[in-house]
């Protein structure tokens, strides 16, 4: 039974806005984008031209040379915003019980560009050049286990994969784990970096992607009628959750409680989205954390910026939350960051609970019309300071997986 309250105590991000939370927080309540045309390789083939690539990465900085070259970006990202959110929660893991404490660190696809990599090795050179730490560098569940492996937690350690509800899950299921009495602490996010050729190609023969090529910054437009499919982005986002009263007993330093989760699947297609699973998603988060729908405040969407996409969670929102429209704020921080597939979650629910602590709202930027009346107020182009007492987290990925995560005061 659900009996061990879970608050949030460390934060630690890497987005196309800033390789920390500070720094992509300010960013986005300036309205600032994180667009860019591709630079990592050459994208003139490609329909879409343009992503939120992280600028100025480093992982010398906590990675020796060879620890590099064996890891694929997205552990690397991983690394990074574990490495903030355990700094940033003040938490001395050799001063905890190992046993105690878990991860839950997943990723929407892995490690792409290092693939890459081998297959051309393995075609230029035969299988002898592979590298054998190709495996290990590119699984998904590696993220968890080097983050384990770097603080020694020997509690819980699990990777759940489900496109881009990945962040969201991890974040909810590690949750559970404390609620439980499984944990007292838990790592949890998810991690990306798919900006590569197949990366893009792959998605841009779907046609999901934007091909505003000419206008990077404006590409990202979620709501907006004009609005031509998602950008592809990479990136990370890990928090540190605690039970309540271990976080009160050592001093730590509480930014919100995560007191609500829920799941639901579409069952209706592979890509497309259906309203009924978004629905239920949300209900069980609200009712999970013993709430009302009218209690919520803010919605961080998922607001990828494709056509069917924006309207199905629109729709969603509108039937879930009835007459309590009126007071709800929902905005779409994609618009800036652009999609950020498998830590898309995580990273949105970090923002959700920056707008808690900070009583203000990030901007849907690009929003000048949409595409109908919904009745919604999307917090188009500029941030708002507002009350904020409980916000909600929305994740859809392909498959009709769909996840929601409520963060109240504390």
């Amino acid at each position: 039974m659900k009996n061990r309250r879970v608050v949030l105590t460390g934060m630690g991000m890497v987005t196309p806005l800033g390789l920390n939370t500070r720094d992509t927080w300010a960013n986005l309540l300036e309205g600032k984008s994180g667009i860019t045309r591709i630079d990592r390789f050459d994208p003139e083939k490609f329909a879409s031209k343009i992503s939120g690539s992280i600028k100025g990465f480093d992982p010398s900085v906590f990675l020796g040379p060879k620890e590099v070259r064996k890891t694929d970006l997205f552990l690397q990202y991983a690394l990074s915003a574990a490495i903030e959110a355990i700094e940033d929660s003040g938490l001395d893991p050799s001063k905890e019980d190992p046993a105690r404490m878990g991860v839950a660190v997943g990723s929407g696809i892995g490690g792409i560009p290092l693939i890459e990599k081998c297959h051309v090795d393995y075609m230029e050179h035969g299988p002898r050049r592979i590298s054998p730490f190709f495996i290990p560098g590119v699984i998904i569940n590696m993220a968890a286990g080097t983050l384990a492996i770097r603080y020694g937690f020997k509690g819980p350690n699990i990777s759940i994969v489900t496109a881009c509800t990945t962040g969201t899950h991890n974040i909810g299921h590690a949750a559970r784990m404390i609620n439980y009495g499984d944990a007292d602490v838990m790592l949890a996010g998810g991690s990306e970096m798919a900006t590569s050729p197949m990366g893009i190609g792959g998605f841009s023969s779907m046609r999901a992607l934007s091909t505003r090529n000419d206008d990077p910054a404006s590409a990202s437009r979620p709501w907006d009628k004009d609005r031509d499919g998602f950008v592809l982005a990479d990136g990370a986002g890990v928090v540190l959750l605690e039970e309540y009263e271990h976080a009160k007993k050592r001093g730590a330093t509480i930014y919100a409680e995560l007191a609500g989760f829920g799941m639901s699947c579409d069952a209706f297609h592979m890509t497309l989205p259906s309203p009924a699973g978004p629905v239920a998603a949300m209900l069980n988060a609200i009712s999970d954390a013993g709430l009302n729908v009218s209690d919520v405040d803010y919605i961080n969407a998922h607001g990828t910026s494709t056509p069917p996409g924006d309207k199905n969670e629109a729709h969603s929102i509108q039937e879930a939350f009835g007459n309590s429209l009126d007071k709800l704020l929902v905005s779409s921080t994609k618009s800036m960051l652009g999609h950020q597939l498998g830590a898309a979650g995580a990273v949105e629910a970090i923002l959700s609970v920056m707008s808690l602590k900070h009583n203000v709202v990030p901007p849907t930027i690009n929003l000048h019309e949409t595409d109908e009346d919904y009745g919604i107020d999307f917090v188009p182009n500029t941030a708002r300071e507002a009350d904020l007492k409980v916000t909600l987290s929305n994740s859809f990925g392909f498959g009709g997986t769909n996840g929601s995560l409520v963060f109240t005061e504390v």
